[in-house]
C-alpha cells in the first residue's frame, strides 16, 4: 500500500447563516483557492491633530475597518468530463454556482412580493429585512463576519445553449466589527473570536533586540 504524501487541499468560502444565526443555511466553497487575498484597513482613531491649540493624543476609537478583495476562478471544464455524474453541468454550466453568489446581493422574491404586499396595504414604515449573516472562511483559523461591498462576474466561455462554462469572479468583501453588529450579536462574538486569535498570532511573532535596531537601550 502507498502512502500519499499530498498536503489535503481545504477550500475557502463564504457561509450564509440563518436569520437567527444559529445554524448553516448555505456554504459556498470556492472551486479554485485565488493564488492572491488582498486586505486592506482604515484606521479608526481620533485625536493627533495639531494646529494653534495643544495636540491631542491620538486613540483608536474602536476596531480598523478592514476590507477584502478576492479574484476566483469558476469551471465546468472538470465537471463536463463525466457528464454522466453531473448532469446539472451538463444542462445549466457553472450558471447555478454563479446564482449562489448572486443570492449574497439581492433580497429574496419572496422579501421583495411581502414589502409589496406591505406597501399596498398602506403600511406607513416599511423596514426592509435584514440581510443574511456571512462569513468568509480562509482556514479554521480565520472565519470573520462580512458584508458584500461589490461583486462583479466576468463570464468568459459558453456552452452551445449559451450557459457559462467558465468565469471568474471578484468579490470586495468587508469585515463587521461590534462596532457594527454589538457585542451580543452572534458575528460580533466572531469578531471577537477573530481578534482574539491574531492577537495569538502576534504574540508568537518574537520581539526583535534594541540593538538590531540600532539602540542600546529604551530611547
Amino acid at each position: 500500500m502507498t502512502l500519499s504524501t499530498s498536503p489535503k487541499l481545504i477550500k475557502g468560502g463564504l457561509v450564509v447563516l440563518n436569520d437567527a444565526g444559529t445554524a448553516v443555511a448555505r456554504s459556498i466553497a470556492l472551486q479554485y483557492n485565488p493564488d492572491t487575498l488582498s486586505r486592506s484597513y482604515q484606521v479608526q482613531g481620533a485625536g493627533g491633530e495639531g494646529g494653534a491649540e495643544r495636540a491631542t493624543p491620538f486613540r483608536l476609537k474602536g476596531p480598523a475597518i478592514e476590507t477584502l478583495r478576492i479574484e476566483a476562478e469558476i469551471d465546468a471544464t472538470d465537471a463536463l468530463e463525466f457528464p454522466d455524474s453531473n448532469a446539472d453541468a451538463v444542462r445549466f454550466g457553472i450558471a447555478p454556482q454563479l446564482a449562489a453568489l448572486e443570492q449574497l446581493v439581492n433580497p429574496t422574491s419572496e422579501q421583495l412580493t411581502r414589502l409589496d404586499a406591505l406597501a399596498s396595504a398602506g403600511t406607513l414604515e416599511i423596514v426592509p429585512p435584514d440581510a443574511p449573516l456571512v462569513l468568509f472562511v480562509w482556514s479554521a483559523q480565520r472565519v470573520v463576519p462580512v458584508r458584500v461591498t461589490d461583486f462583479s462576474i466576468t463570464e468568459e466561455a459558453f456552452d452551445p445553449a449559451l450557459n457559462p462554462i467558465r468565469a471568474k469572479v471578484s468579490l470586495g468583501l468587508r469585515v463587521l466589527t461590534t462596532d457594527d453588529l454589538g457585542f451580543a450579536h452572534r458575528g460580533g462574538a466572531l469578531f471577537l473570536n477573530h481578534l482574539r486569535a491574531r492577537e495569538a498570532l502576534a504574540g508568537r511573532s518574537g520581539s526583535a533586540t534594541l540593538q538590531s535596531l540600532g539602540v542600546n537601550g529604551p530611547p
